[in-house]
């Protein structure tokens, strides 16, 4: 009954230029399939279930259709009842959920490379996204400034921790306005605010019974801030091929063991905590090992937050005893609900933004987050984050990045180069969101010239200049409609909701190609109806597909602001549409473009990029070092040692395919004859004997 009445509207544009007998096939054929989009939740689904052409060509788009008409659909939950209204826009009674969301905040012991900017660019998407879409958000950011590491590099820089802090620190904010990311907070764990929260933490931790003291023994990285136990070394070095340390010294533990059954339980519960589904497979393996309890303080450097004392303690207070400093993870990760106003969880920031709607990271530090960060939130009686998404790495024409190849891409020097949004738009675009990509210049020219200047930029500057000629400088009034018009609109007005569901899964690399696609339409559109051609056949017609094309554009134009903001308003500047009419509300009917409105003189928006242009710079070694040798063998080791474990525990075949790759790229750089690129296996002796050295 509901899709009978929502085919009204089509029924009526129909009947102005088709048969009867064509209307009534159509219109019994569009209600089976509007029943069957209604229920179904699989959009692709509804290709097989069409057969007229006209239709078929707009199977993805029938739901939104459906819903386009007013008075769709009554659904009676209790003695409430929600009407679905509008074009597509939400419905006025819906409540958006506030959002929050983070990236990990990052260390200040080096400067920033591309990781850290794709990582703060995923979130800034779909923190804009939701902006417009109407939710509250709040988009954290900082860096983490304490521990060890620190210490170390600002003694090697002869100059205090706390000036290394703060000189590290701008070169991270300084991405903030060159990538056009839109941080609400941007954190510093020197703060006072977040020692407060820190040790606040801690309290509740050791309130809680999850925290004593004992004393460690073991191996620990400093360069990753992390503990090893023997099993996990490779070659007496950390999977990560950094330098490991005995430590004995007196610390306190996290009684990490006490949760792994809670834990565990709440991540099979919940199929979205960690995403993506390999990254979760990881997690769950790992914590088939056993989680053991965890050492959070240290003894041994005196850079970091002090741990607050404990009277019930008999030597607490003893100037003998050693000064325990936590855990650089343990503060750092505190620095999500510092944000929000922790300890006061009665504060109006905590309880509307906590718990986090998102946490994003790099997958080398999922574990902290899907794991430790969690239990310390079981033990402190705090909710747990929604989700945590461990995204992938960037490689450099096919080759890992890293320190010793000399190969890291300079973020600031990528977004000088070619713009800010073209860089945006390739990040996203190229690899699939989770998985490890592949960046070189060629690429970034090639999709950008392709997908922006040629796609978008062409369809922009054609149709605005066309119509500024031959419509006064004002958009053209709209006659009738036909089926081609429709479909096109249809397809705009589907593309939000498809949108929708691509930032809420964050599949995002498929946010660029939904744009795309309704981009590729309308160009396919503009070269099949002419509008130069019927300017001296049918002058009404051409301005009815030039509103079509316009209101598309302005459709287009809204829904690219979460990707490239700057030329998206630019467009919208073109379309005469102004600062207070482009959140996603505008997608409603009743909101397109108005006949009569005055143009701005055309210009084009989105300009080519050179394909002579030389690459960014990426300092390489032309040979190898003894030291830089040695390094780069650590790291096969290391990325050998993840294919086996990534193999042992059922990964899928697209992870597996890209660590593979990444593992043959570095073999690739070893020199020829060497052991480790491929030659014939050690036997059983030397590998003992190598385990054994």
């Amino acid at each position: 009954e509901g899709a009978w009445s929502a085919s009204r509207c089509l029924r009526r544009r129909w009947s102005g230029h088709l048969g009867q007998r064509e209307v009534g096939r159509r219109m019994e054929h569009l209600a089976a399939v509007a029943i069957f989009a209604v229920l179904s939740t699989e959009m692709g689904a509804l290709t097989a279930a069409l057969s007229l052409p006209v239709l078929t060509r707009a199977a993805s788009r029938v739901r939104m259709t459906v819903l386009r008409a007013p008075s769709v659909c009554m659904m009676a939950r209790g003695s409430s009842s929600h009407r679905i209204a509008g074009s597509i826009g939400r419905a006025d009674s819906v409540v958006r959920e506030p959002r929050f969301i983070t990236t990990p905040i990052y260390y200040v012991n080096g400067v920033p490379h591309i990781g850290h900017a794709y990582t703060s660019l995923a979130c800034d998407v779909v923190a804009r996204f939701s902006r417009l879409d109407g939710h509250d958000v709040l988009f954290l950011t900082g860096t983490d400034e304490h521990g060890q590491k620190v210490e170390q590099s600002a003694r090697a820089a002869g100059e205090t921790p706390i000036a290394l802090a703060d000189r590290v620190s701008s070169t991270f904010r300084s991405l903030i306005p060159l990538y056009d990311l839109s941080c609400d907070q941007f954190i510093r764990t020197t703060e006072r605010r977040h020692e407060e929260a820190v040790q606040a933490l801690w309290t509740a931790l050791r309130s809680s019974g999850d925290i004593y003291l004992g004393e460690y023994e073991g191996w620990y990285s400093v360069r990753d801030e992390a503990f090893y136990t023997e099993d996990e070394l490779v070659d007496g070095k950390a999977p990560t091929g950094a330098e490991v340390d005995w430590v004995a010294e007196s610390s306190y533990f996290f009684r990490l063991s006490r949760w792994q059954e809670r834990l565990e339980a709440h991540i099979r519960e919940h199929e979205d905590f960690i995403q993506p589904v390999s990254r979760r497979n990881e997690v769950l393996a790992f914590m088939r090992e056993g989680l053991r309890d965890l050492s959070i303080s240290r003894t041994t450097f005196s850079w970091g937050i002090a741990v607050p004392p404990d009277e019930s303690e008999a030597d607490a207070a003893s100037p003998e005893s050693p000064k325990h400093i936590m855990y650089v993870w343990l503060d750092a990760l505190t620095n999500y609900i510092t944000a929000v106003g922790y300890p006061h969880t009665d504060s109006s920031s905590f309880t509307k933004f906590w718990p986090a709607h998102l946490h994003m990271v790099g997958k080398d530090i999922l574990r902290f987050h899907a794991i430790y960060w969690p239990a310390f939130l079981m033990a402190a009686g705090l909710p747990l984050p929604r989700r945590v998404f461990a995204h992938g790495w960037w490689m450099n024409d096919g080759e890992k990045m890293s320190k010793s190849l000399g190969n890291v891409i300079d973020p600031i020097a990528l977004v000088k180069k070619y713009g800010t949004d073209q860089v945006r738009y390739f990040m996203l675009n190229e690899v699939a969101f989770g998985s490890d990509g592949d960046f070189s210049d060629r690429k970034l020219i090639e999709c950008v010239n392709a997908k922006l200047a040629n796609e978008l930029g062409n369809l922009a500057y054609r149709t605005t200049s066309f119509t500024y000629k031959q419509c006064g400088g004002q958009v053209p009034a709209a006659g009738t409609l036909i089926a081609a018009d429709d479909l096109l609109l249809a397809e705009g007005d589907a593309l939000l909701p498809l949108l929708r569901t691509h930032i809420d899964k964050l599949n995002l690399h498929r946010y660029p190609q939904a744009l795309s696609s309704l981009t590729q339409s309308a160009n396919r559109y503009i070269d099949v109806q002419a509008p130069w051609a019927l300017k001296k056949t049918d002058p009404e017609r051409m301005r009815t597909v030039l509103w079509v094309l316009l209101e598309t554009l302005r459709r287009i134009a809204l829904l690219s602001q979460p990707l490239t903001p700057s030329l998206a308003v630019a467009i919208l500047e073109q379309l005469a549409v102004g600062e207070g009419a482009r959140d996603f509300t505008q997608l409603q009917a009743g909101c397109e473009l108005r006949a009569g409105s005055v143009l701005p003189e055309p210009r084009i928006a989105i300009p080519r990029l050179d394909l002579a242009e030389e690459p960014v710079e990426a300092k390489a070694e032309p040979t190898l070092s003894g030291e830089l040798l040695a390094q780069l063998e650590q790291e096969v080791r290391a990325q050998g040692l993840r294919v086996r474990e990534l193999k042992a525990n059922g990964a899928d075949k697209d992870t597996l395919d890209a660590e593979v790759g990444a593992l043959l790229v570095l073999k690739a750089k070893l020199p020829e004859g060497h052991e480790l690129k491929g030659g014939k296996k050690k036997s059983k002796q030397t590998a003992t004997a190598a385990r054994g050295k």
